[in-house]
């Protein structure tokens, strides 16, 4: 079996809102082969941009696009292969877009993988420990407290045991966090586990909080049983995660933005941060993740897949967090909150149990498949 084309398929849904939504539009990356057997992954990037960096023509021996360096290989090889990709693009790689362009491809050779063979993607990882993964749902705040509130209440209505909210206005005003804190707390009870996502906030003059801001901002949210904070600080400080991290009585959690081993390696061991968060689409793939999750595991850290975005990074991830020792929740787009792009592309679609988890897939390779029709109705291009 060889690989005859690699190919990366814009979506986007008509109007895209200026808000923290990860699912208003998608990179696809399809990997084709000789054989007929076509791998599915998801670049968690600019779409045009990924597109770019798999069509880009070559300039010299490491600086080639992805799909040049693809194109006639065999695609089981996909250790090789990725190695094959890294350095293949050195000089305009190594992090940032190009990373996230890798990752889609090798999601999609892990998933070609498991189709030829028949198997789920985590019996190829080495089988999973696990049956299933105890799901939060990933929200954003309400534009005032008893919003945010009636949010929880949908929430765990919807079969959710665990809960995180993020971004909105949170962070510009103490009083208000605590409003919004407190109105969650309230709905989901003193046991549910819950999480807040202030993705680098800003505080009321529009600064980017510091670490004595973050600081106390942890100590507020300590007295209502917070599990974590997440990404309080710029994603480069830090000298700032470190402080913040050996300070804070709730968790501090990071890594979303992300991409490559040795930017988590310094997340750890600079940052010092407490939980782990790649994005399987974004950090270099399942290759690279579970990279990621040993390094994690043997620094004592738990691993957190992060997941705002369609039902193939949500598939993948769930496959990888089953395979890993240090695995903790899956993070889940929350209902009413995500697009058509999470709800819709793929099928079966996502489902919890009884116990408020999500059941790994079971078919050949992410065990998933894309809707024609929403690949149709969202194509740009």
């Amino acid at each position: 079996m060889k690989i005859t084309d690699v190919e990366v398929v814009y979506l986007k849904i008509p109007t895209v809102a200026m808000e923290a939504n990860g699912t208003q539009d998608a990179a696809v990356v399809l990997v084709h082969t000789d054989d007929g057997i076509t791998g599915v992954g998801e670049a968690e990037s600019s779409p045009l941009v990924v597109k770019a960096i798999v069509e880009a023509p070559r300039s010299h021996s490491v600086m080639v696009g992805l799909r040049e360096l693809l194109i006639g290989q065999d695609p089981f090889a996909i250790e090789r292969l990725w190695w094959r990709m890294y350095e293949g693009s050195l000089y305009f790689g190594r992090k940032g877009a190009v990373l996230h362009a890798i990752s889609g491809v090798d999601i999609a050779l892990w998933d070609l993988k498991g189709k030829a063979l028949g198997r789920p993607l985590c019996d190829l990882l080495g089988g999973s420990t696990a049956t299933k993964v105890r799901a939060y749902a990933s929200g954003l705040f309400g534009k005032r407290p008893e919003e945010s509130g009636e949010k929880a209440v949908r929430f765990r209505e919807a079969g959710f045991t665990a809960f995180k909210f993020g971004w909105e206005d949170f962070g510009r005003d103490p009083r208000s966090d605590r409003a919004h804190v407190e109105a969650i707390r309230r709905a989901i009870g003193d046991e549910a586990p819950l999480m807040v996502d202030v993705g680098w906030a800003r505080d009321s003059g529009g600064a980017v909080w510091d670490v004595k801001t973050a600081l106390a901002r942890s100590r507020m949210l300590a007295e209502y049983g917070v599990y974590w904070l997440e990404e309080p600080l710029h994603p480069d400080d830090l000298d700032g995660y470190r402080r913040l991290s050996a300070a804070s009585p709730v968790r501090i959690a990071a890594g979303e933005e992300e991409a490559g081993l040795p930017s988590f390696r310094d997340l750890i061991e600079r940052g010092g941060v407490d939980v782990v968060q790649p994005d399987v689409a974004r950090a270099g793939g399942v290759t690279e993740t579970m990279r990621i999750a040993a390094f994690a595991d043997a620094h004592h850290r738990p691993c957190v897949p992060h997941h705002y975005s369609t039902g193939i990074l949500g598939a993948v991830s769930v496959h990888v967090n089953a395979s890993i020792p240090n695995r903790l929740f899956q993070e889940t787009p929350a209902p009413g909150e995500g697009s058509v792009l999470n709800t819709d592309l793929v099928a079966p679609a996502f489902k919890l149990d009884a116990d408020g988890c999500v059941v790994i897939p079971d078919g050949p390779g992410l065990g998933i498949d894309l809707d024609p029709d929403v690949m149709a109705r969202f194509r740009v291009g």
